[in-house]
């Protein structure tokens, strides 16, 4: 992130005296005078807001979709079958990393490109090449390797229908995930541009494709590959069509071509995203080492229960992070444009909402916590499940969630590296003070070790970042002249 923002605070001339490469500068920004209108405060209002309500039931489609068809999936493919295709899809999400962090690269970059058609032309079409050129060896990869490992043997298929059509699966499932990395690049650039609401319609109709895709297939009664490949390439298929339906009919002055790919705004958005991917790795570290340290110290069986506890909050982490991607890009371009104000005023409104939401669902979820998990999972022992666990949790939930505003803020203008000390920081604390809490006091002393953590290493590293992202502190390299003058002027 510290590279994809302007090098000028708001409220600066941020017009640069020469041109500028893209790959040891951040992208400069054609800012319009730092003023802003109560009519273009209230519009940027109506427009976050209507993106985080179609953005929650666009969530609420793609989660609602897997739970239709799971049991007609489950009955139609077989036990093994399933087993196998859940398996697969298991690996598929380890391989998160596979776009280098790009996505979010260019989620932030194109945000400070507000009327530069042009330069939001490079910026897409070097990203489209670059991820390209990933999906394209890991396709050449797949089709080599895949074949030569016994994945029947490895996942304990016995099967020999199922055994048999195990490459196929794995290299369908691989594949449809290789393709979609370049493709997936639409929701963020139709995010960057401010049409939160047609991504989220696009997503929502993705979801439902596969939905319909799935049980059509099985009411075929056509071949169990066929139904695996209606469910896991409905996706790509669906962000193909967004793509072709964006650049050639809505926004084609965007359209990604190869004379528009620059070397140098490659460089600079892979810079940027192994940036994005580094903090996303040490912070997933962080956030995910409790499972392995209570199944070391306290036993797998006391793992387990604790992991269905902890899935009874996941929600809330998913409503941080819809509502953190919708914020993002609006805080950069109105950072871009001097409107330093509103990014204050609308990320005290964040940080109340979060904390009401997260605060009362986490409250509430204290309460009627035990009978949940007896409802969901009926082998758990209700006992096992005590509040004072539950209330930490609604705790640790709630201390990470008042503070993701003011990350989204240091997202939007690249600013990385306080976020990197507090993460680090917090790594090496939490892990032992989570050791100490689970000898001393189970489970309890779990949540309350990460609360204590978070408070004295991310709250000031993050308080620190937001301060001087509002002052316009940004990452500085040196500049060298571009190849090409700034791009077309887009009406303002």
């Amino acid at each position: 992130m510290n590279r994809a923002a302007s090098r000028t605070g708001p409220g600066r001339s941020t017009a640069p005296s020469v041109p500028v490469d893209p790959a040891t500068t951040p992208p400069a920004v054609d800012t319009p005078p730092a003023v802003e209108t109560l009519a273009a405060a209230g519009d940027r209002d109506r427009r976050v807001t209507v993106g985080i309500a179609t953005a929650m039931a666009a969530k609420g489609i793609g989660l609602a979709a897997p739970l239709v068809v799971t049991p007609a999936c489950f009955g139609y493919l077989g036990d093994q079958r399933y087993g196998l295709w859940m398996a697969v899809t298991a690996l598929t999400g380890m391989a998160w990393f596979a776009d280098l962090g790009l996505g979010n690269g260019l989620l932030t970059r194109l945000s400070h490109h507000v009327h530069d058609v042009r330069a939001q032309a490079r910026e897409i079409s070097s990203a489209f090449a670059t991820l390209g050129a990933v999906a394209v060896v890991l396709v050449v990869a797949l089709v080599v390797v895949v074949p030569t490992v016994g994945w029947a043997g490895l996942f304990g298929v016995t099967d020999a229908r199922v055994a048999a059509d195990a490459t196929t699966m794995v290299l369908l499932c691989f594949g449809a995930f290789a393709v979609n990395i370049p493709l997936s690049l639409i929701q963020r650039i139709q995010y960057a541009r401010g049409q939160v609401v047609q991504s989220n319609v696009w997503q929502s109709a993705g979801a439902l494709v596969a939905m319909g895709a799935v049980l059509g297939a099985i009411a075929a009664g056509w071949s169990p590959l066929v139904v695996i490949g209606c469910a896991v390439l409905a996706v790509p298929l669906t962000n193909l069509l967004n793509t072709v339906a964006y650049f050639w009919f809505q926004e084609p002055a965007l359209r990604p071509g190869p004379a528009l790919v620059d070397r140098a705004t490659a460089v600079g958005l892979l810079r940027l995203g192994l940036q994005f991917f580094a903090l996303t790795t040490m912070s997933s570290i962080a956030l995910n080492m409790d499972s392995p340290l209570v199944a070391y110290l306290l036993g797998p069986v006391v793992a387990a229960h604790y992991a269905v506890v902890g899935k009874l909050f996941g929600v809330l982490s998913i409503f941080v992070g819809l509502v953190g991607m919708t914020i993002w890009p609006v805080n950069g371009t109105a950072l871009a444009r001097g409107e330093v104000a509103w990014v204050r005023r609308n990320t005290r409104r964040m940080v109340l909402l979060y904390g009401v939401v997260v605060g009362v669902v986490g409250g509430a979820l204290v309460g009627v916590g035990p009978r949940l998990v007896e409802l969901w999972v009926s082998d758990i022992d209700r006992a096992s499940v005590s509040v004072a666990l539950l209330a930490g949790l609604a705790a640790w939930s709630f201390l990470v969630a008042v503070t993701s505003p003011l990350i989204m803020v240091q997202n939007s203008v690249g600013l990385l590296r306080p976020q990197f000390v507090g993460w680090a920081t917090f790594l090496v604390l939490a892990a032992g003070l989570k050791v100490w809490g689970l000898r001393q006091f189970g489970l309890v002393g779990l949540p309350v070790a990460a609360c204590l953590a978070y408070v004295l290493t991310m709250w000031p590293a993050v308080f620190v970042g937001y301060r001087r992202a509002l002052a316009g502190d940004r990452p500085r390299r040196p500049a060298r002249r571009a190849k090409e003058p700034a791009g077309v002027q887009l009406p303002g």
